[in-house]
């Protein structure tokens, strides 16, 4: 139901700037269809990539390998995962959703979700670029060890529940 409020509140806004000036609305709609014809490949790859993967793989196997029983090794392997992948946030949400969903643990999608934003191993040519070799490993050890922290106090905040 949240959503269909969400979607009036939208076009009522959208109404109103429209009946305020109705060219810079359409150029606003033109720049919002193209970031979204931009994004939208990488998000059905990713999309793709997950259900093909949690079809292939039933919810027993993810549990083996990053559920809850996996332990702190299934922390370091979404960890791991998540630093090499390169996945944008408005992707990597709904990504956790349907793991957790097919049996993935809160700790380890902790570590997933907080490498794939603050682990950039796969920009870290253009990092280095900036920043100098000593900052952009430093930075990316940091936010390493950090997942470890995040997936930790996940762990004890829904562990208690």
């Amino acid at each position: 139901m949240s959503t269909y409020i969400l979607y009036g509140i939208t076009i009522l806004f959208l109404a109103l700037s429209l009946m305020k000036d109705k060219k810079k609305t359409r150029q606003s709609l033109r720049k919002a269809w193209k970031a979204f014809e931009n994004i939208m490949p990488e998000f059905l790859v990713v999309i793709l990539l997950v259900g093909a993967l949690l079809a292939i793989l039933d919810p027993e196997a993810i549990s083996k390998i990053i559920g809850a029983d996996s332990g702190w090794m299934g922390v370091l392997l979404a960890a791991l995962v998540g630093s090499i992948t390169l996945i944008p946030g408005f992707v990597a949400f709904p990504t956790a959703a349907m793991l957790l969903q097919g049996g993935a643990g809160f700790m380890q999608i902790g570590a997933f979700v907080s490498t794939l934003m603050m682990v950039g191993v796969v920009t870290m040519p253009v990092e280095i670029k900036y920043f100098g070799k000593k900052l952009t490993f430093l930075r990316n050890g940091l936010a390493f060890l950090f997942s470890f922290v995040v997936a930790f106090v996940i762990g004890k905040v829904v562990g208690s529940l």
